[in-house]
């Protein structure tokens, strides 16, 4: 009896369904659907970032996205960058104007993460399963092509996505700009408006410049990274465009 309670033992674990076999694409999928993050490429959205206020409009490709802060409103749409000062536009050099217009668009880019991950620049890339706080992710690193990523097409990310719910908690990125630099963002809350789902994160870096942003997971639960900020939105709306 003993060796058929072992048998049928082993019977049951063989039964047991494996866990599905997902691309990096099929993942980005999944999360961009369960966060409601497809709603918005045909959307307004408004909030509130440290001192500053954002507006962004999408529609069909064409965008505006907005920052407004003093008597300075901060303009990036398909056809560029504009600033104006006390509604006059200035004059800028290429070096301002990208500057500016990377700091408007990469507040913009991270507030509804993870809409915008089927980019045609952007490249996906499973890696190895993680676990964190017990937790089961898949893992998947993004970079981007030289040919539509941008002027931080060098940059990489990656995003730990729940492998039960497929929404993003953690994620982290390397970039070259100031100096360069790794960081790796911690969920802290979220909330949904009208379908859409919004994270706020504390935000790490490295205690050691030279930590692997492939294994900066591991480095946050040996607690060798330092938290330096929080991401927060605060006072967000949406609205819903018409394709």
């Amino acid at each position: 009896m003993k060796f058929l309670s072992i048998l049928f033992l082993a019977f049951l674990i063989s039964c047991k369904p494996s866990e599905p076999k997902l691309t990096a694409q099929e993942v980005i999928d999944k999360t961009i659907l369960y966060s409601g993050a497809d709603k918005v490429a045909n959307s307004e959205i408004k909030f509130k970032f440290r001192d500053k206020e954002y507006f962004a409009y999408r529609q069909n490709g064409d965008f505006k996205l907005i920052r407004e802060f003093d008597s300075i409103i901060d303009g990036l749409t398909n056809d560029g960058f504009k600033r104006f000062i006390n509604l006059k536009e200035q004059k800028l050099s290429k070096e301002e104007a990208s500057k500016y217009a990377n700091s408007v668009n990469s507040v913009h880019y991270f507030s509804v993460l993870p809409f915008g991950l089927n980019d045609k620049a952007v490249i996906k890339k499973l890696l190895p399963s993680s676990t964190i706080n017990g937790k089961k992710y898949y893992k998947v690193k993004i970079t981007f092509s030289e040919n539509g990523g941008g002027e931080d097409f060098e940059d990489v990310f990656i995003y730990w996505i729940g492998k039960e719910d497929f929404l993003v908690d953690y994620l982290a990125y390397s970039y070259h700009t100031n100096d360069g630099g790794k960081r790796f963002r911690v969920l802290k809350e979220q909330c949904v408006k009208n379908g859409i789902r919004f994270a706020d994160y504390h935000n790490y870096k490295p205690l050691n410049k030279d930590i692997s942003l492939i294994d900066i997971d591991k480095s946050f639960e040996n607690n060798e990274l330092k938290k330096v900020s929080e991401i927060v939105l605060k006072d967000i709306e949406v609205t819903f465009l018409d394709k």
